[in-house]
């Protein structure tokens, strides 16, 4: 025997466990990374499944006399929709605008509303100003469930239906909304401030012979009669007319103490001109709300002294909830002011903004791949606190919010005398 000790061998035992060990840990290790790759890929894919970028569309005059009007619409709802984006209001979902154009002409409102429901990617849309153009849109949108919502339509025929005045109220356009009060509430209310408030009797009824105009006129005729009143004559000036000269003569020969005209801030500026200059008659002329712009007051000049005007709502400059609207305005340096539909229009984007909220709610947190028509069902539920007050709609689409303010011309601003409701 050599004498020398022998070498111990390898214990084979404790290398394969020692194998199986390492190679559970780099098994379990590789699934561990696989699943947190798998769990950062589902929530890049969730992430993109939820995001959604939607369309809501303006139809406004934004050439021809009405831009002003037009522009502050249109300026307003841009307004609505960076806040609603900047807030993340409805999560996941980006809002964006397209302005569409219709100079305040039917056709062109309703050739608007046929390009709005070609484009998938519009919800609803912010229009129109003229109740005569939403009454050539309304048919075509409501056919694509595409929600309408106006922030300045105030003809009552647009939700009530054509018979509303004999007392038979049909709503034929459920996607059709409004943030401001109708011509069922303004009528009466200027006829009972100019026979109450001013003391007027005898007043010379005058429209453009359009829906709204003619709608307003006719409210207004009714309630002054009722209050004790008389019409001392009526006529209509269409646009364009040249007869405007013959009818300042006219009404200065009725004795009327008051005009009354339904339309729109161009024809009735150029009225009230040629009766205190041509006629030579001191008697002031009242209107709706589509002659509260200062426009009126530029194209009429010393003329539009002492006149009225009825409009929708409080004046905005005194609304406490209206001040972040106000001067988010301001800061965006908008070259035309929102004039008399601005904040309603902000308001009427809102509106849409959370009908898509509700769609989404609706809808297990996602927006419905074609999500119009669940977007005209919200519609109906929406409630909340806006810049113009409390929003929300009744069950024919008209705003739950009735109240009113007189306008006077003094000192070349539009000054406003009284807010209220109509009291029947």
């Amino acid at each position: 025997m050599s004498g020398k000790q022998p070498v111990e061998g390898p214990n084979w035992n404790d290398m394969l466990n020692h194998m199986k060990h390492r190679r559970t840990w780099a098994v379990s290790a590789s699934l561990t990374a696989l699943l947190l790759v798998l769990t950062a890929c589902s929530a890049d894919n969730a992430g993109a499944r939820y995001s959604r970028t939607v369309t809501i569309a303006v139809d406004a005059p934004l050439t021809g006399p009405l831009a002003p009007m037009g522009k502050g619409i249109a300026n307003s709802v841009e307004l609505a929709v960076r806040q609603a984006n900047r807030t993340q209001e409805v999560p996941g979902i980006t809002f964006k605008t397209t302005i569409l154009d219709d100079r305040g002409e039917p056709f062109r409102g309703k050739a608007n509303a046929a390009r709005a429901v070609g484009a998938s990617d519009v919800v609803g849309m912010v229009g129109p100003l003229n109740s005569g153009v939403a009454l050539s849109m309304q048919e075509t949108l409501d056919r694509a469930h595409l929600t309408l919502v106006s922030p300045a339509n105030t003809n009552p025929t647009l939700t009530l239906g054509p018979d509303w005045l004999a007392g038979e109220k049909v709503r034929r356009f459920p996607s059709y909304f409004r943030t401001v009060t109708t011509d069922a509430s303004q009528g009466p209310f200027a006829a009972q401030f100019a026979y109450e408030g001013l003391g007027k009797r005898r007043v010379f009824v005058v429209d453009d012979d359009e829906p709204y105009g003619k709608g307003l006129a006719a409210t207004f005729s009714a309630e002054f009669i009722r209050q004790g009143g008389t019409v001392a004559g009526r006529e209509n000036i269409g646009a364009g007319e040249q007869n405007r000269g013959a009818v300042a003569m006219e009404i200065a020969a009725s004795n009327a103490d008051i005009v009354f005209f339904g339309g729109l801030y161009p024809e009735c500026s150029r009225l009230s001109k040629l009766l205190k200059t041509v006629a030579r008659a001191d008697i002031p002329v009242m209107g709706g709300d589509a002659i509260d712009d200062p426009a009126y007051i530029k194209e009429a000049g010393d003329a539009a002294e002492g006149d009225y005007a009825t409009s929708v709502g409080v004046p905005t400059d005194i609304l406490s909830s209206a001040r972040f609207f106000v001067s988010s305005y301001k800061i965006a340096d908008y070259k035309t002011p929102p004039g008399t539909y601005g904040a309603y229009a902000y308001d009427s984007a809102w509106a849409i903004v959370q009908g898509v909220k509700g769609a989404v709610a609706n809808n297990s947190g996602r927006l419905p791949s074609n999500p119009r028509p669940a977007v005209t069902d919200a519609m109906q539920s929406v409630t909340f606190s806006g810049v113009t007050g409390p929003v929300s709609f009744d069950r024919y689409g008209d705003s739950t919010d009735k109240q009113l303010t007189v306008y006077a011309v003094r000192g070349g601003k539009w000054t406003p005398l009284r807010t209220g409701s109509y009291v029947n």
